[in-house]
């Protein structure tokens, strides 16, 4: 099975394909994992993209389409999550002929809805452990009272530096202009399946699974 996670910054996509790597044994595709994977790898691949952001350049098209060809010619395990790709429509279409020269196809695109006020004020007040990532939130899940994560019992937390208003809003404001319209895109192909991004972890996941059965 494969799918996209689509949604705005801080929908909470990372933390639901995390959990469907868990439980589905599927493999996820972050963008940005990928291109550090391709730099400290030594390959021809990854020489060229060290290449092109050590001076501070965006990577291609081509060359994130080149990164995902590989992932799909190893393991496929429980099939794929693409997480934070695509986010344009020519890259949505270049997946979709990567896919099928692969012989594969998406099975759905979950859109996690959100409120951009109520995002706004989840992710400013979201931290998370800088030994397993696990999230927390001031207001609905504190970090615990003697200083450790719950999941790992690290005691280290860091806040993103963007994680502020005004960063977030121009997050969604690029988000709404570039990646929007594919909502669009997939709802026409009869691919959108939507779920509430701001429910609890554990709820949100229920509608995934109830999507992907």
């Amino acid at each position: 099975m494969n799918i996209i996670l689509l949604g705005p910054p801080g929908a909470g996509k990372g933390t639901q394909a995390r959990k469907l790597v868990e439980e589905r044994n599927m493999i996820q595709l972050s963008t940005g994992d990928m291109l550090r994977e391709a730099r400290s790898s030594g390959t021809e691949m990854g020489n060229k993209v060290a290449a092109i952001m050590d001076a501070g350049q965006l990577v291609t098209d081509e060359i994130v389409i080149g990164l995902i060809e590989e992932k799909l010619e190893g393991d496929h395990g429980g099939g794929f999550i693409f997480d934070g790709f695509p986010r344009t429509l020519a890259q949505a279409d270049a997946l979709g002929d990567l896919l099928q020269r692969h012989g594969t196809k998406l099975d759905a695109v979950i859109e996690m809805q959100v409120d951009d006020e109520a995002l706004v004020q989840r992710i400013t007040a979201r931290s998370t452990c800088a030994d397993c990532g696990e999230v927390y939130n001031d207001n609905t899940k504190p970090i615990p009272a003697d200083g450790k994560c719950a999941n790992c019992g690290g005691t280290e937390f860091k806040r993103r530096a963007d994680d502020n208003e005004e960063s977030l809003r121009t997050r969604l404001m690029e988000y709404y202009k570039k990646t929007s319209p594919l909502i669009g895109y997939y709802y026409a192909k009869g691919d959108l399946k939507p779920v509430n991004g701001l429910g609890e972890i554990d709820e949100v996941a229920a509608e995934i699974a109830g999507v992907l059965g």
